[in-house]
């Protein structure tokens, strides 16, 4: 079926609840108007519908091929008329610097961009994704002469980036690359190794592919701390082809339209990103915003999934209602006047609208601090994106994943066939719990870094914005419950930062509960908002009633539904490691 982008939610939640609009009236936003933003979103709907949507099935089928003797990577043959558009377009410089072509529009319009492009084709959508980190990169660690030379076609998107950090001995644990930079008389670098699993390492979309590369210098230090970061592009500025070769595909369950490669650096002319020894702390740059935006792929595909569940639940007709027939004139009523189908359909719609509210408070949160006059405000407003980067990550790659494969049960024998969209959602989503730091990373980042964050300021911010809203309005809807999920996160957070301190192992065991109480949490908390002001505005006549109407009922559902599950995540924590670090190798095949 078409996608037909959510503009109503994007509107109600950007202006109604979180109070996008006053972006405008900070100097960096200025031009962010409310009318300027609904019509680049309006516009962005119809482009995903109308140009990158019809590439998708196609681009699974057909994949990306590689010629193993020019190591050059065809794309699937709809993409690159649909790059040229997406380019043409500006929808690559949309929140990129002024300075180098962007539009420098909130951050918050780009997640929500994000998403509508992957609800239309996740894998096309990745060209473009990663090479915005690159720019944001190069833009805070570069030099003045990197800038000039790579940052106004990066985000022009006549050249794409990449972000090259796993090897096949590593992936998450970088202090063990054995790529190599050695220096040259004339400041360049030459680099040494091979990259694996690097997205968009090698296509036929773009004249010229920027790498940001890993790589360790002669005397380094053997861990993370002897990292260095590097720009290296398959064409230097004099036209020369550079050392950096595509060595073979990956073979993948999903995203086939997306170039997974191998990358091999023969002698590859490179040159250095930020001090020597520090391309950890500059390529998390990339790394954290790329998480973010794999946390918009869960949720374009979840979105996407629900559109075509429902309206296979609207059209396929099996049994009768439970209540007697609906449509007696047919053979039979369709599926979605089944509760267990209900079901489903209810907790996709409610899940999503609630991950949207957490994705967009995070955006909305990174602009204002970038953008607010005052020094205290930019800080607080850093200090809750650091929190819930990894939450945002973690939850919405977990649950679009969920939602995907509840979609394909709604379809039933369907959902299982290629006939059907459903089961290429599936294997798109999986990834996205995987790449970027596999979602356990991204728990233990949140215990181990984050919640310590400033000596606890991020954690002991989030609890007082959550705790005040609960106390500065007496009519604030399901406050007894969202109280009750709070006590369970603040109790959670003491246990581990009292027994984490003892034994590490005790924090890495329940770090995977923690993150998905704290989201459930903080969902929660959004949800009295949204539910809050669709009772003010149905109360008063205003806005789309059949919208705020149903926030009213999808917040009793998610606190009735979904929110009890804290309560079982909060036992989980309490207990501890329990048996789990304790079972013997030997106890495996007993």
């Amino acid at each position: 079926m078409r996608y037909e982008a959510p503009l109503n939610d994007f509107l109600f939640l950007l202006f109604d609840v979180l109070g996008v609009e006053q972006l405008q009236h900070h100097d960096k936003y200025a031009e962010a108007t409310p009318d300027l933003i609904g019509a680049i979103l309006s516009e962005m709907g119809k482009f995903s519908a109308d140009v990158i949507q019809p590439t998708n099935q196609a681009g699974d089928i057909q994949g990306c091929t590689l010629d193993p003797e020019t190591h050059d990577v065809t794309t699937p043959e709809t993409f690159k008329n649909a790059y040229t558009s997406f380019v043409e377009a500006g929808w690559t410089s949309l929140d990129a610097p002024v300075e180098y072509g962007g539009q420098g529009l909130p951050h918050v319009l780009k997640f929500i961009v994000d998403e509508m492009v992957c609800s239309s084709n996740m894998a096309f959508g990745m060209y473009a994704g990663l090479t915005h980190g690159a720019i944001s990169a190069l833009f805070a660690h570069g030099s003045d002469e990197l800038k000039s030379i790579y940052l106004e076609k990066l985000v022009s998107g006549e050249w794409t980036g990449t972000m090259c950090l796993t090897e096949p001995q590593c992936g998450s644990d970088l202090g063990m690359i054995r790529t190599r930079a050695t220096p040259r008389d004339d400041g360049s670098y030459s680099l040494e190794g091979s990259k694996i699993w690097i997205t968009g390492g090698e296509h036929d979309l773009t004249s010229n592919i920027v790498h940001l590369v890993l790589a360790k210098l002669p005397g380094a230090p053997d861990t993370s701390k002897g990292i260095s970061l590097f720009v290296v592009p398959k064409f230097l500025e004099n036209g020369e082809r550079n050392g950096v070769y595509c060595g073979g595909l990956e073979h993948k369950m999903g995203i086939k339209g997306s170039a997974t490669c191998v990358m091999n650096f023969e002698g590859a002319t490179g040159w250095l990103v930020g001090a020597p020894n520090d391309g950890l702390r500059a390529m998390f740059t990339m790394m954290n915003e790329a998480r973010l935006m794999v946390g918009m792929q869960g949720l374009g595909i979840s979105e996407m999934a629900f559109q075509e569940s429902l309206g296979f639940a609207l059209d396929r007709l099996q049994g009768r209602a439970l209540r007697g027939a609906e449509n007696p004139e047919s053979p039979a009523d369709p599926i979605i006047v089944h509760p267990d189908v209900r079901r489903m359909l209810v907790r996709q719609k409610v899940v999503n609208e609630g991950m949207r509210a957490l994705a967009l408070f995070t955006g909305h949160q990174l602009d204002i601090s970038v953008s607010h006059p005052n020094q205290e405000s930019r800080q607080v407003a850093d200090d809750m994106v650091q929190l819930l980067t990894p939450v945002v990550k973690a939850f919405l790659t977990d649950e679009g994943f969920t939602n995907a494969n509840l979609g394909l049960q709604v379809l039933g024998g369907a959902g299982y066939t290629s006939d059907w969209p459903l089961e290429q959602l599936v294997r798109d989503a999986r990834i996205t719990k995987i790449y970027e730091g596999t979602n356990g990373i991204q728990a233990m980042d949140l215990v181990g870094r984050k919640l310590g964050l400033a000596g606890g300021r991020a954690i002991s911010a989030l609890f007082a914005l959550i705790e005040n809203f609960i106390t500065e309005d007496e009519e604030v809807p399901h406050a007894k419950e969202l109280r009750a999920a709070l006590n369970r996160l603040q109790e959670a957070t003491s246990w581990i930062a009292t027994n984490g301190a003892v034994d590490p192992e005790q924090a890495g065991a329940v770090a995977t509960p923690y993150l998905r109480l704290m989201a459930l949490t903080v969902i929660a908390y959004l949800w009295s908002r949204m539910s809050a002001v669709a009772s003010r505005k149905s109360a008063m006549g205003e806005g789309t009633q059949a919208l705020m109407n149903g926030k009213v009922l999808s917040a009793q559902f998610y606190y009735d539904k979904v929110l009890p599950e804290t309560e079982g995540l909060l036992t989980d924590i309490l207990s501890g490691e329990g048996g789990m670090m304790g079972l013997k190798e030997d106890y495996w095949a007993a």
